[in-house]
């Protein structure tokens, strides 16, 4: 479990300045006390972790110059760890999977409210990984598509840990209903 008093440093970078700013709201709503840094553009949020490396940043993927992903990526091969989420508008599964093959540990539609925003951020602490309930279950719907005889599917298993996550359980939780370690839960996510 996570410590709430982990995050005090927090890094929110977004090209437009009113989602910005309710995206440091929502971090500031659901980590009273977090210093924030935030930043328009990647080489503003490059600069910004070299003076001050963040416990959590919030990404938005499409920025004026690159990907936030580049960024994911960047925070991801740090020593200091930073749990890294997506913010952004695209639900599809190239933007999706891509963040996730980063390093992201968490993907949130903007289309949320601020307070559900705050409760997804809050829910980290209780091992919830942040993630709108629509890429919960885009997640569970590429998973049930046909795929290659060559791609290794799901074991039903993993298929289990993985359907109550999306119903919102914590990685502990699902570790107590299926009487497995949250080591083997957190392998199977």
């Amino acid at each position: 479990m996570i410590s709430a008093s982990k995050f005090q440093y927090g890094l929110v970078v977004d090209d437009h300045a009113d989602a910005r700013r309710w995206l440091v709201q929502a971090l500031q709503d659901a980590f009273p006390g977090i210093l924030i840094n935030d930043a328009h553009d990647l080489a503003s949020a490059h600069a910004a972790i070299t003076v001050q490396h963040p416990d959590i940043a919030v990404i938005d993927l499409g920025l004026p110059d690159g990907s936030g992903v580049e960024l994911i990526r960047a925070l991801h091969h740090e020593e200091s760890p930073c749990y890294k989420i997506v913010s952004t508008m695209f639900g599809d599964d190239g933007h999706l999977f891509e963040a996730l093959r980063a390093g992201a540990e968490g993907y949130v539609l903007k289309d949320e409210a601020r307070s559900q925003l705050a409760d997804l951020l809050r829910g980290i602490v209780d091992d919830q990984p942040p993630l709108s309930a629509s890429i919960a279950r885009r997640l569970l719907h590429h998973f049930h598509e046909p795929v290659d005889e060559e791609i290794v599917r799901l074991t039903e298993r993993e298929h289990e840990v993985l359907t109550l996550i999306a119903k919102g359980y914590t990685v502990k939780k699902v570790a107590g209903l299926l009487d497995i370690s949250v080591n083997t839960t957190a392998g199977y996510v």
